[in-house]
């Protein structure tokens, strides 16, 4: 295996990950094919409810009902960062198609300076094209491959941007909806953690899964505050690290890779 053990130093934390080039990923799929196709199916209701809410907010734009619209948009929020476990890594450009940021022209922020900003201009066909990008994520997360060491990547590169990216205000900042973003983000790993690797992990090393059931907790717990203002960022970002190199060392355990921080899935 080609890898390099990177050290990242940042002004309140020092962290170490190991990132995979050019990384043969594991096939050892046949131990987790039924809890995998559970999962699609927890991802399939996360997309369909992302897809309908954007619906919702096309038909209250044509109605000019924008207070509708915005609740429209905040609601296809919560399936979409939900699901980003899988999204990140299985469907990269449609990922970045629907939820680039913090400078997107198109997609859910792109929308949502039309919604919430303080010039709302015209929506243009915007909203049908957001539409036409969570219909071909919807339709390739019900027939695509979903590979074990590929959503173990996910769900750890999802815990490290909690702390990293996310923890200085968020990502929807005009919309006011960070908070919550992270909160989903976080309710979509403990659910890929719970469905796809606890049940592995509890039998290969009991110890180990009690720390990431733990770190998971202690992230949830920090993000249960009023507002942004609440959290605390240096207790965030050592919560979502010490999370990230549990799920590193789980990796071996349960037969996979050290999951990656960087690249597509596998």
């Amino acid at each position: 295996m080609n890898s390099a053990f990177v050290c990242t130093f940042g002004p309140l934390t020092f962290l170490c990950v190991v990132l995979a080039s050019a990384v043969p990923y594991s096939t050892n799929a046949a131990p987790f094919d039924e809890a995998t196709e559970r999962y699609r199916l927890f991802m399939i209701a996360d997309l369909d409810r992302a897809l309908d809410g954007v619906r919702a907010l096309r038909d209250r734009v044509k109605a000019n009902d924008i207070p509708r619209a915005k609740q429209a948009w905040i609601d296809a929020r919560i399936g979409w960062e939900r699901s980003e476990v899988f999204t990140s890594g299985f469907i990269p450009e449609l990922d970045d198609a629907i939820d680039s940021w913090p400078d997107a022209a198109t997609g859910f922020h792109g929308l949502e300076v039309k919604l919430f900003g303080a010039n709302s201009g015209d929506f243009g066909d915007e909203t049908d094209m957001l539409i036409l990008h969570l219909t071909d994520a919807d339709e390739r997360v019900r027939s695509m491959q979903l590979t074990p060491q590929g959503l173990l990547n996910g769900v750890t590169r999802l815990a490290y941007e909690i702390g990293d990216s996310k923890v200085d205000g968020g990502e929807s900042r005009l919309s006011g909806t960070s908070l919550d973003d992270m909160r989903n983000n976080a309710d979509g790993i403990e659910l890929a953690y719970r469905t796809l690797f606890a049940s592995p992990l509890e039998a290969s090393d009991p110890k180990l899964a009690e720390q990431v059931r733990s770190d998971i907790d202690q992230l949830k717990a920090l993000l249960k505050v009023q507002n942004l203002r609440g959290i605390d960022p240096y207790k965030l970002q050592k919560a979502s690290e010490a999370l990230v190199v549990a799920l590193q060392a789980a990796g071996p355990k349960l037969g996979l890779e050290t999951p990656s921080l960087e690249g597509t899935a596998k």
